[in-house]
């Protein structure tokens, strides 16, 4: 993020020149002050600049060529992308308002992956005016890690993840990995929200607490994991008591944690007619003032939110009960990825570079298959790859599964390995739904047999297995997980 045009062509010159891994790999965008791209600052044709809207739009996509972006205002409100891993802020960010690094530095903050066990990280690069910006969101729960930079410290390079095509020791072609991409059996039915039926909700039923007049007119909704306020309703002495609202809220936040589309409506009346009928020990008027301070109570919301979850899971998620190949994943074509530093091994059996564990008991694993002389190669099922398998988790809701290695014994069959050390609930949903994957993938076809492997740290460690073909026999029943 630069202060001008010309000094933004000029860091990219720099970056192409300097930087082989970016060669081709800039996208320059010039802009308005409002953050649009500039019709008239670099005198581009329309089509060009088609193909530069284009380009800047696609960014988070897998095809795109582009590693960097160096542009004036890109990194302002109203641009949607969270593939930010670096933020470089070469402006003087001097203006006592903050709005300018806050919003460069909200892009790089936006979540890349919804799964919460997914530790993400950006670096961020700046004057000294932008870093005392950075420094001061401390006090928002940011976690900030510094490193020295300029002359005199040791240049400290990112850790890449890739295909390790340039190591003539390793034949790729023979050791990478082809996984197919089945269609999704697990599905939401929409159109079975109209069946709700709020009257056989199993949930416990909740007294009524007499609030203030002070206390009703505080009417404060917080989110039910972080306690944060996610709704305020201020009521003046002529207030007229209006609960629409109230019911529009629970019934927003139900479709939005369930990723519902449409039938707001319908959920609506449902939640309107749960309140008043269900929710409490008695039936209640929603006139009351009484009543929707109640509504604002932890207790009610939880109640009202994770029993609609609940229920809608149970009555829309489906499971289509047969699944048909859709496309294939080849290991050898996954795009280069930076992950922060940690431990990894360099391995001679798998088409990556370096195999990174998420944990200890994963790099431990790698590093036996790395002896096994009973198999071709293995892989870590990295973000990279993009295999993932759809399962209906403890709660009910619709979830991806990435299991944590494939394992290549001959050219006609592979294994797929979950490791764990401590399990959850969640655990045994995903390996029940990992079984089915492979009993749907080996009855639509049979060129490769793909088999199950669960393995939990303490029984590893317990028998310890000196070959692959053993720990099948200790790992490879389907009765160890019950």
């Amino acid at each position: 993020m630069t202060d001008d045009t010309k000094n933004g062509d000029d860091v990219a010159e720099y970056l192409e020149a300097t930087y082989p891994e970016f060669k081709d790999a800039i996208l320059v965008i010039h802009t308005k002050n409002n953050g649009e791209i500039s019709e008239t600052v670099t005198g581009k044709k329309e089509e060009e600049l088609k193909i530069l809207r284009k380009a800047s739009n696609e960014i988070d996509n897998w095809e795109s060529p582009h590693k960097a972006i160096v542009s004036v205002l890109m990194l302002k409100e109203g641009w949607d992308v969270k593939n930010v891993t670096t933020i470089v802020g070469l402006r003087p960010y001097s203006s006592k308002s903050n709005i300018l690094p806050e919003q460069t530095l909200g892009r790089g903050l936006r979540r890349m992956y919804r799964t919460s066990d997914v530790t993400e990280y950006v670096s961020v690069v700046g004057t000294d005016a932008f870093m005392d910006f950075v420094e001061s969101i401390k006090s928002e729960g940011v976690e900030l890690e510094k490193k020295k930079m300029g002359e005199g410290t040791e240049p400290k390079a990112p850790l890449i993840v890739e295909v390790d095509k340039e190591n003539v020791k390793k034949d790729i072609e023979k050791l990478d990995i082809q996984i197919p991409i089945l269609t999704p059996r697990i599905y939401r039915e929409y159109k079975n929200i109209s069946e709700i039926d709020t009257a056989s909700f199993k949930h416990k039923k909740l007294q009524i607490k007499e609030f203030s007049e002070k206390e009703k007119k505080e009417i404060v909704f917080r989110d039910i994991a972080s306690g944060e306020i996610t709704h305020t309703t201020e009521l003046d002495s002529d207030f007229t008591p209006n609960f629409q609202s109230i019911i529009g809220y629970f019934a927003q936040i139900i479709r939005k944690e369930l990723r519902l589309v449409g039938g707001h409506d319908i959920l609506y009346e449902k939640v309107k007619e749960f309140i008043i009928d269900f929710l409490f020990d008695k039936r209640v008027d929603l006139e009351d003032l009484n009543i929707l301070r109640n509504l604002s109570e932890l207790e009610a919301t939880k109640t009202i939110i994770e029993t609609f979850k609940k229920e809608i899971n149970e009555l829309t998620v489906v499971d289509k009960g047969e699944a048909e190949i859709k496309d294939y994943i080849k290991i050898s074509k996954s795009r280069p990825f930076v992950i922060k530093e940690q431990g990894f091994i360099v391995p001679k059996k798998s088409v990556f570079n370096k195999i990174v564990g998420d944990s200890h008991f994963e790099l431990q694993f790698a590093n036996f298959l790395e002896e096994c002389d009973d198999i071709i190669s293995y892989a870590k099922n990295y973000f990279a790859v993009h295999f993932k398998i759809d399962y209906k988790d403890a709660d009910g809701n619709i979830r991806d599964y990435y299991p944590d290695f494939f394992v290549k014994v001959s050219e006609k069959e592979i294994y797929i390995v979950e490791t764990k050390g401590r399990e959850d609930l969640d655990d045994v949903e995903k390996i029940k739904r990992l079984y089915q994957w492979c009993d749907d993938i080996n009855s639509v076809q049979n060129k490769v047999n793909f088999t199950v492997l669960y393995i939990k740290q303490e029984d590893y460690e317990r028998y310890t297995p000196k070959s692959f073909e053993e720990l099948v026999k200790n790992f490879g029943e389907k009765s160890i997980l019950i």
